[in-house]
């Protein structure tokens, strides 16, 4: 199990980058949950679909994930929780974002995907 999930993670933001939305879609449980600046959010299928092709999620290069911990909490659960640096593609003046970020991972029919998500982002210094 250790740096499975991992892997899951850089997979899904690999597809987030690639505006790859079946890889991003296979690898959540809907309807997902979301934290992160604009609050908790329940999020089905087709609004992560309007979502995924309004654009607001193919904006980003990834730059790093690290500092990962991992734990599996039971045989079909895993909680994962890392660094992530990125940077906003088309926005040339600002500094790479800097954010935490957990996520909760389920398997069912021997199938990892994400159902909880959350992001902070970190104070610039």
């Amino acid at each position: 199990m250790e740096g499975q999930i991992i892997e899951l993670e850089k997979k899904y933001w690999q597809g987030v980058e690639n505006n790859d939305y079946e890889t991003v879609k296979n690898l959540t449980l809907f309807s997902c949950i979301v934290a992160g600046k604009n609050g908790v959010q329940s999020i089905s299928e087709a609004e992560f679909k309007n979502m995924f092709d309004s654009g607001q999620t193919n904006k980003i290069k990834v730059l790093d994930i690290y500092a990962v911990k991992e734990k599996l909490i039971a045989e079909n659960t895993a909680v994962v929780g890392y660094h992530l640096d990125f940077e906003i593609v088309d926005d040339v003046q600002k500094a790479p974002i800097k954010c935490v970020c957990t996520s909760t991972w389920i398997r069912e029919n021997n199938k990892w995907a994400c159902v909880m998500h959350t992001e902070t982002e970190l104070e610039k210094k």
